[in-house]
This record gives structure tokens, sequence and C-alpha cells, in this order.
């Protein structure tokens, strides 16, 4: 299937409500996963469970610590 949303009607007013743009557009995280996480999803969700992407926290960042001179 080709879809051209140049010759959409609906183009600019209704892009915003758009299935094609959101099925379109990635979200956040779910471009990094490997085929097999995306597999594992998908089975979770075929099995009837809800799955969510949580999103990944920050490292902790580690702050060095100054003992100061040693003699």
């Amino acid at each position: 299937m080709f879809i051209d949303c140049g010759r959409c009607p609906g183009r600019g007013r209704g892009c915003e409500g758009c299935l094609i743009k959101t099925l379109a557009e990635t979200p956040d995280g779910l471009g990094d996963l490997t085929p097999g996480e995306l597999h594992a999803i998908e089975v979770f969700e075929l099995a009837g469970f809800d799955v969510e992407l949580l999103e990944t926290p920050e490292p902790p960042v580690e702050v060095p610590v100054y003992r100061g001179h040693v003699a």
C-alpha cells in the first residue's frame, strides 16, 4: 500500500488527528528495542496483557569525593 499525504484532502488542518501520522511517528524508546524485545511485547499483548513501555531512568551520577591532601 502506498499512502501519499501530499494528495490528502485533509492535509494541514487534519494531520493532527490522522491515523497514518500517528502510525508513522515512533514513540520514544520504541525505536531502541531489539526485534526480540518487540516480539516479546507482541506475545504479551496477544496473550491479553496490557503492555506499557516505561521510560528508562537516567543512570546515577557518580560524584568524585575529594579526600584532601593525604600526608
